[in-house]
């Protein structure tokens, strides 16, 4: 509960019948569920930030703030393991305060984004949602 989500990495093992057994290391991701655990952290910028400038929040495009905000973490937490995958990859700071690659620029999602501002984004007309790519259908 005192995060919204995580990657790590653990010690796995497997035995064989007739081998000794093997020890591999793998990773897995945690995510939450923004809109009961964490709306004002990580569910930005579809609810109302706990902190910083305190602008509208845009509408979440499945209309669903829970899940849109998992989107977004999934996809962060993806990045942070493709580049810093068991905790010695690519990191700016200290390995005790590491910031990778994928919360170096938190929030940035559109065209003249900062801090409190996701930037110019997209908007759906009939629901008025925002978002900054297209999927299939």
């Amino acid at each position: 509960m005192s995060r919204c989500g995580t990657h790590e990495s653990a010690l796995g093992s497997s035995s064989d019948h007739i081998k000794a057994k093997k020890y591999s290391k793998f990773v897995y991701i945690w995510v939450g569920n923004y809109r009961t655990q964490c709306p004002g952290q990580r569910a930005w910028p579809f609810h109302q930030p706990i902190y910083g400038p305190q602008t509208p929040p845009l509408v979440a495009p499945n209309n669903n703030v829970g899940l849109d905000g998992m989107v977004i973490n999934l996809v962060s937490l993806l990045a942070g393991i493709v580049t810093n995958l068991f905790g010695n990859g690519y990191f700016q700071g200290s390995s005790e305060t590491a910031l990778e690659a994928s919360s170096a620029c938190p929030g940035i999602y559109g065209k003249g984004a900062y801090p409190g501002y996701a930037g110019s984004m997209l908007q759906d007309p009939t629901t008025g949602a925002s978002y900054n790519a297209n999927g299939d259908n």
